[in-house]
C-alpha cells in the first residue's frame, strides 16, 4: 500500500515540478516568487516529502523485482525486505538532503 501512496505522492509532486517549469518560463519575477515560496521551511518540507516518496518508490520497486524473481517470498524474508526498503528510503532521502545542506545548495 505504501508503494501506491508513494506513487500518488509523486503524481502530486509532479504538479510542483510543472509549476517550477512554468515559473521559469514566466520570467524572473515569477521564478523568484516560486523560489521564495518553495524555499521556505514549509516548501522544503514539501520537497523533502517528494524526495522521500521517490526514494521509497525506488526501494519498494527493487523489493518487488526481488520478489518477481522468486526470492525473498518467505514471511521472514518478505518482512525483512519490507523493513529494508523503508529504512533504505529514509537513509537515501536524508542523505540527499544532507548533501544539499552541506554544499550550500539549500539553506533555511
Amino acid at each position: 500500500i505504501l508503494n501506491r501512496a508513494a506513487a500518488g505522492a509523486l503524481s502530486v509532486g509532479s504538479a510542483f515540478f510543472v509549476a517550477w517549469l512554468a515559473a521559469a518560463a514566466f520570467g524572473p519575477d515569477a521564478y523568484a516568487t516560486f523560489s521564495g515560496l518553495m524555499g521556505s521551511p514549509v516548501g522544503l518540507l514539501v520537497w523533502f516529502g517528494i524526495t522521500l516518496a521517490a526514494a521509497y518508490h525506488l526501494t519498494a520497486g527493487m523489493r518487488h523485482l526481488i520478489w518477481d524473481a522468486g526470492s525473498g517470498l518467505s514471511p521472514k524474508a518478505a518482512t525483512s525486505l519490507t523493513w529494508l526498503s523503508l529504512w533504505g528510503a529514509l537513509i537515501i532521502a536524508l542523505g540527499f538532503w544532507a548533501i544539499l545542506f552541506a554544499t550550500g545548495k539549500v539553506t533555511l
